[in-house]
């Protein structure tokens, strides 16, 4: 073991063994805002569908709070999700991540969706967030619902391997100002929100943002053109009338890198990004419990980009649900619409043929949850779904949940999950001028995950929580490349994924609070016979077989907090990057109920490690030291 996780992991076990009896004498309370038995009741909608307790949820679903998000100190939504532990979160740059839950990490990233308040982020033309123009300010938020495993029969194609919802809260929490500034060797910045009654039933907030991001350095020590300028404004309305809630959100956001310098006599410029979107709500709730919603959203976005290909994109989206309870069963079904219209110039090295299309998205779904017996319920759904590349897809689900106790749930799933085509599957081509080495993939299908998981979450000690999960994925029609000339996108990678996800939560005191996770992962893919791809399996992500993570929370006496994080990733294979163990700290002072100080410091015990891509060129992300402040009057 090196001398330098030596010292990680020394550090880590005398600051969470030293500590309780400091604060004993002191009834620091912060830590009260979620008991353990709040934790596991949270409410929760990403699961079923309908508002239910976390320890109902039949699958492997971790949430991460609003408190653990300020007690962590981060600033951006990538860092934030490193908290989940069934979520493997890859920083390559300045603002750019590789995010993903049960593999095929990778910087474009395409079998995990993600919604904040219930609008997908993800860009079509790729199927995979661009995750330096999520730009959410992160007060702002209620709480992230983190599935691993296939979604599709609720969200559809591309919810293969995950969904990651971010609720923000309503106005009507966020009433007066907040203003926060941040600024440290890495990062500086600066948001403000106001919040206000709207009549007798309504609120609304709205806010402004501006950070500034260094840029890293590569291995060699030399500086990279990927520093970053973002600014960020929105509102959010919330109103009811009777039986009826509303709600309306607009955000308009932009952003651009250091100038990248030329790539030979080829300009590349800054990289530039631009994009907003509105998003309506309409609830309305009926006696018995049954309810409907009928949401609808707007999203623009550009994306100027010198070096691999420029694209604008414009969305809209229409969602409707309607939530049955009938004796026994719980019926929710919907439908949907979505229309994207684009237009993806080249840059150069890439380009798409045609450069310009209209596409189209239609669902219509259906679950029922029934209970079999009194502590056996039995959930089965389908989703059918409409594209414009591969026609009809069906995702169907079965989902079977035992409460054998009061405080523990064994569950059961097996799902059919779909990676529908994108843009960059059917149409792009290398270079953006003939003669092509890359030919787009014309005949490209849906790659297909049949999926199935067993599960256990529950209380097993009154101050212990545990959640486990074991999943086996089989795939088919993965995707795949060819030799040149004219080589084109195929599918004719097979095989199977297997893992184990598994967290706790133990209240050591009232004002200590440990938590770890560990995932494991075992992928056997292979091409089939036929097959000309030159890489093979390795393309389809680069993923560790384990990683770890454990976290510390303890209140200080006179309202401060110490937070500790360590994070163990093992080394990926292809391109080969290795394991690192990070060490994260934050301390947190109220010094008075309208104003905190907190000082947060990342990669504490290792100046600069890479977490992907290949040698020599890949970026190292550097210790960061951040002082932030908070003050709400």
């Amino acid at each position: 073991m090196k001398w330098t996780r030596l010292r990680a992991l020394a550090f880590a076990s005398i600051a969470l063994q030293a500590m309780p009896a400091a604060a004993a004498a002191d009834g620091a309370d912060l830590l009260a805002e979620l008991s353990l038995e709040e934790l596991t009741t949270i409410t929760i909608t990403s699961v079923s569908g309908r508002a239910e307790s976390l320890s109902e949820a039949a699958a492997s679903i971790f949430v991460i709070t609003a408190d653990e998000i300020r007690r962590a100190g981060v600033t951006t939504l990538p860092e934030a999700l490193r908290l989940a532990p069934n979520l493997q979160v890859a920083r390559l740059d300045t603002g750019g991540y590789a995010v993903t839950a049960r593999g095929f990490n990778n910087a474009i990233g395409n079998k995990l969706l993600v919604l904040v308040d219930g609008r997908t982020v993800y860009t079509s033309f790729f199927s995979g967030v661009l995750w330096d123009q999520q730009d959410i300010p992160l007060e702002d938020i209620d709480r992230i619902e983190v599935i691993s495993g296939p979604g599709g029969t609720l969200w559809g194609t591309n919810a293969v391997n995950g969904v990651i919802n971010v609720v923000s809260r309503s106005s009507a929490q966020t009433s007066g100002a907040l203003a926060v500034v941040s600024a440290g060797n890495q990062e500086k910045n600066a948001s403000v929100r106001y919040g206000f009654e709207l009549g007798e039933r309504g609120h609304v907030r709205v806010f402004a943002k501006r950070s500034l991001l260094q840029n890293t350095r590569n291995e060699a020590g030399v500086p990279q053109a990927d520093g970053w300028g973002r600014t960020a404004a929105g509102f959010r309305a919330d109103w009811s009338a009777g039986q009826d809630g509303f709600m309306l959100q607009g955000n308009l956001a932009q952003g651009a890198s250091d100038n990248r310098g030329a790539f030979g006599p080829f300009d590349l410029g800054a990289l530039k990004v631009s994009e907003y979107d509105l998003l309506g709500l309409w609830m309305r709730k009926f006696s018995g419990g049954a309810d409907v919603r009928l949401q609808a959203y707007y999203d623009r976005f550009k994306r100027d980009d010198a070096l691999l290909y420029q694209p604008r994109e414009n969305v809209v989206d229409i969602d409707l649900r309607n939530n049955l309870p009938f004796g026994d069963h719980r019926i929710l079904w919907g439908l949907g619409y979505r229309r994207t219209s684009d237009d993806l110039q080249p840059g150069l090295f890439f380009g798409f043929v045609p450069a310009q299309r209209t596409l189209d998205w239609a669902n219509v779904f259906a679950q029922d949850e029934v209970k079999v017996a009194e502590a056996l319920h039995l959930t089965l759904g389908a989703r059918v779904e409409h594209n414009d590349f591969t026609g009809t897809e069906v995702l169907p689900s079965a989902r079977l949940a035992w409460q054998a106790s009061r405080d523990a749930l064994v569950w059961a799933a097996a799902s059919r999950a779909v990676r529908a085509p994108a843009r960059l599957d059917r149409d792009i081509v290398l270079p953006p001028n003939p003669p092509y080495i890359i030919a787009g993939g014309p005949d490209f299908q849906s790659e297909v995950a049949n999926v199935y998981e067993l599960g256990y979450r529950g209380r097993p000690l009154r101050d212990l929580t545990l959640s486990v999960t074991g999943f086996y994925e089989v795939w088919n029609k993965l995707r795949s490349g060819q030799l040149p000339p004219n080589a084109m996108v195929q599918n004719m990678i097979d095989g199977n994924t297997s893992g184990v996800e598994a967290w706790s939560t133990w209240q050591v005191a009232p004002s200590w609070r440990l938590s770890g996770g560990l995932t494991t992962l075992h992928k056997d893919l292979r091409l089939k016979p036929g097959s000309t791809d030159p890489v093979g399996p390795s393309n389809l992500g680069n993923d560790p077989h384990y990683q770890w993570t454990a976290r510390s929370a303890f209140d200080l006496p006179r309202r401060q907090e110490l937070d500790i994080m360590v994070r163990r990733v093992a080394a990926l294979p292809e391109p080969s990057v290795p394991a690192y163990t990070a060490v994260d700290a934050r301390y947190g002072w109220r010094v008075a109920p309208t104003l905190e100080v907190a000082l947060a410091v990342r990669n504490l015990l290792d100046a600069a490690h890479a977490e992907f891509n290949a040698a020599p060129g890949r970026n190292e992300i550097g210790r960061s030291v951040l002082l932030q402040v908070k003050w709400s009057p």
